[in-house]
């Protein structure tokens, strides 16, 4: 078993360098933690992070089901 074969990874491996998305939530996730490094926790940044990584997991699935 390869990692290719778990379902949701395999998504990701399918989503590749031609999606135009994926490329963009992988560059923003530096930039968010910059962001949070920049301005400390607070309300603000927590709500960036949980923003980003639903967006980032949203996505991801939604490819897994479009597959």
């Amino acid at each position: 078993m390869t990692p290719r074969d778990l379902p949701v990874v395999s998504a990701v491996f399918d989503a590749g360098a031609d999606d135009r998305v994926f490329d963009s939530l992988l560059f923003a996730g530096p930039l968010v933690i910059v962001l949070i490094v920049a301005l400390g926790r607070s309300l603000v940044t927590e709500a960036v992070a949980i923003a980003y990584i639903a967006g980032f997991v949203g996505y991801t699935l939604y490819q897994w089901v479009q597959t």
